[in-house]
């Protein structure tokens, strides 16, 4: 008789979006005359901009014609996307990353989930608290977790780090110390980001425990403040202690395009093993490449043209989350976030927990938001809103938000 992984029958319930999936649909099909307004899920909204479907058309034409028809991509992604990454998002930054050191995948979540392969079960992860769900459901799908206390809503084997108005929603340094450290800044769900200062003496800690650090940086588009760090690679020592995330999702619209990639340095180093050839041996294996007409629709973000459409597109959500940030203070909400992210992180009003202020504001205003307690423990008691709708849709969520 086979037997089956059982650590997914440690995950409780469900994943986090499709369960407001579930609440959403049951909603509108009972009210079916109910305008259902979505800021739960940071799903983009404004269409590719006219840099990347120019870029794509040539692509789809090249694929039609033998003389420029492509097949399996090379393993790492293509040269001309890992070089414009290179020079771009490093290079112009002062990061000393090369092109080799860059893997292309089909998007950051992907590269989330997949990256705890290259550690053993034994690692202890630590998390900030509210987090991205995927960074422990995925670890926990390994066996690094240990129990779930449906009680504290924790388990047993994470060390969680707290961010709570109390100390600005900033990681502080865990008194255990981790293995791997998952930090995502600009930081989904909460909106808030640390100085470059501050990043540095994350790194100078991971070096000196002996850490790795997986950084998500999806959101770094979104960064207004000089003082904020678009990769932490502008960190010294950064090299030999960090994996990066990135994504096109969020920064060119790609979430139904499907594009990421991941930077494993190659002074990244457990003894004498590379995890830059660890993670190219996993990619290799696993993985047939995102396909070439996406990835010519990422060299396109690069573009003079495409830099410039995507800046005033970033602006957009930007001007959106703004006004929510500006509407909710407004109307007595404390409010965090939204300055250098997409994401407004607001606590629930009168004694609330997240799930029922969840309740309340689908039935009340029929808008949809993303209960904080999904993110963990400390997310309880606050509300996440997303910038993602279109600028319309955005000013009549806040309305009605403010008739409750």
């Amino acid at each position: 008789m086979y037997q089956i992984n059982d650590n997914y029958q440690k995950l409780p319930g469900s994943y986090l979006f499709s369960t407001i999936a579930k609440k959403v649909a049951a909603f509108t099909q009972a009210n079916p005359d109910r305008s259902v307004i979505r800021l739960g899920i940071g799903d983009v909204t404004q269409p590719l901009v006219p840099a990347v479907i120019e870029a794509m058309h040539k692509a789809v034409d090249e694929m039609a014609d033998a003389a420029t028809f492509r097949g399996y991509a090379p393993d790492l992604g293509y040269e001309f996307l890992r070089r414009v990454i290179a020079l771009e998002d490093y290079r112009k930054r002062g990061c000393a990353i090369s092109e080799d050191e860059i893997f292309v995948s089909d998007g950051a979540k992907s590269d989330s989930g997949n990256i705890q392969e290259l550690f053993s079960t034994d690692c202890k992860i630590a998390v900030t608290d509210p987090v991205y769900p995927v960074y422990v459901d995925s670890n926990v799908m390994a066996g690094r977790c240990g129990v779930y206390n449906q009680d504290t809503q924790m388990w047993s084997n994470v060390i969680y780090m707290p961010c709570t108005r109390e100390n600005g929603f900033v990681p502080e340094f865990p008194k255990e110390t981790p293995d791997l450290i998952y930090l995502c800044f600009p930081n989904n769900p909460t909106g808030t980001t640390v100085s470059r200062a501050k990043l540095q003496e994350w790194v100078d800690y991971a070096n000196e425990k002996g850490s790795v650090i997986i950084y998500d940086a999806a959101y770094e588009a979104y960064i207004t403040q000089e003082e904020v760090a678009h990769s932490i690679y502008e960190c010294k020592g950064a090299d030999t202690c960090a994996i990066e995330i990135r994504s096109f999702s969020k920064n060119a619209g790609f979430t139904g395009v499907r594009l990421g990639f991941t930077v494993v340095p190659k002074a990244l180093m457990c003894g004498s093993v590379s995890l830059h050839t660890m993670w190219a041996r996993r990619h290799g294996t696993k993985y047939n490449g995102a396909p070439y007409i996406m990835q010519r629709a990422g060299e396109a973000v690069y573009s003079e043209a495409g830099k410039a459409q995507l800046k005033e597109q970033v602006a957009c959500y930007m001007k959106n989350a703004a006004v929510i940030k500006e509407g909710l203070t407004a109307a007595g909400y404390e409010v965090y976030g939204g300055v250098n992210a997409p994401y407004i992180w607001l606590k629930t009003p009168e004694r609330m927990n997240s799930w029922e202020f969840f309740d309340y504001l689908l039935e009340k205003a029929n808008v949809v938001g993303t209960p904080g307690s999904g993110f963990g423990p400390s997310g309880e008691g606050y509300f996440r809103l997303t910038a993602f709708g279109s600028y319309e849709n955005t000013v009549a969520a806040l309305e009605r938000i403010k008739k409750l």
